[in-house]
């Protein structure tokens, strides 16, 4: 039998790892549908080109070789590939549209995912490599947002996961607080992943979003913006996982899963060999003479002792000789 008093113990931590499970769904299936508000809302990265301002190289004279090259190249991309007015990206995809046809485009999500704009832009196509005109901020940042996807990707992997064994295991900590022993490292290793995972996106989609701006916002119009909304959920499932995991740490002092109406328990066993109080125990009364457990007097009282005498009371048990 299942001690309810356990159950209410581990009833906010269980709901705590759920909220974290679903924080962590909401983060993977962001981008993967085409025109879902809800979903496809939680981008880390949104880059605005509504605004791209073009000129072409004829224009350009006395202008920096490296701007008038990435102009060019801009320009080719938007009249071949058809650059898009927004693109938003996501942990698994990215997608992009034009007017007020919001989140379409959505590119197949698949693992280890990362936005290259040189490719995706085509700023690549020039007879110049795009490396020798691109600004050296612009490369770097781009560098650094590729090599650190990967980590991004393996933390909120490995916190999904963390996060579905917790609830698992945590279902045998209602029987034990033992289960809740076990629980509370899948709970500790959900919180450190989910918060390193939180902690590197955010200052990874910084470095990138810097990147972009200084490159592209001021000459070309290009603004990017950081996703409110996916690092909040982020944060909000970091918070989530570390308050499950103090919790699952608290359930193991306190509230035993074993029912003391248990027929096994240390309880029951007590209960029993203690004697219920004020119960009733019959004894012998002297008039109506000894029984088979009880003594008899120890003085000697013979049928004269009982007697009656003149102006004596009646007295069956005063001793002779008084």
């Amino acid at each position: 039998m299942v001690n309810p008093g356990r159950v209410c113990c581990i009833a906010a931590p269980f709901l705590l790892s759920i909220a974290v499970l679903i924080c962590m769904v909401l983060v993977f299936l962001a981008g993967t549908f085409d025109r879902n508000k809800t979903l496809d809302d939680l981008y880390f990265i949104k880059i605005d080109m509504t605004n791209l301002t073009l000129t072409s190289s004829a224009n350009l004279a006395g202008a920096n070789s490296n701007i008038t090259i990435l102009g060019g190249a801009l320009e080719a991309a938007k009249q071949s590939l058809g650059l898009k007015d927004y693109y938003t990206i996501y942990l698994r995809s990215y997608c992009s549209w034009n007017g007020n046809d919001v989140y379409a485009n959505c590119t197949d999500p698949k693992a280890y995912f990362w936005f290259n704009p040189i490719k995706v832009w085509g700023l690549n196509s020039t007879s110049v490599p795009a490396d020798s005109y691109l600004p050296k901020s612009f490369i770097d940042g781009v560098n650094v947002y590729h090599s650190a996807s990967k980590a991004i990707f393996y933390l909120y992997v490995g916190a999904l996961s963390a996060a579905c064994v917790t609830i698992l295991v945590g279902i045998s900590a209602i029987f034990s607080r033992w289960g809740s022993f076990f629980t509370t490292f899948c709970a500790s290793a959900m919180a450190l992943l989910l918060v390193a995972a939180s902690v590197t996106a955010t200052a990874v989609y910084i470095v990138l979003k810097a990147a972009l701006n200084d490159t592209l916002k001021k000459d070309y119009g290009i603004k990017s913006t950081l996703g409110g909304s996916v690092f909040s959920v982020s944060w909000i499932g970091s918070a989530f996982a570390v308050a499950a995991a103090f919790f699952w740490l608290l359930s193991v002092c306190c509230c035993s899963g074993r029912s003391p109406y248990n027929p096994g328990s240390k309880e029951a066993r007590r209960t029993r060999a203690e004697k219920t109080p004020y119960t009733y125990e019959r004894v012998g009364s002297p008039y109506m003479g000894p029984s088979d457990h009880q003594s008899v007097p120890l003085n000697t009282l013979g049928p004269q002792s009982y007697a009656p005498q003149r102006g004596a009371a009646y007295e069956p048990f005063r001793p002779q000789g008084v």
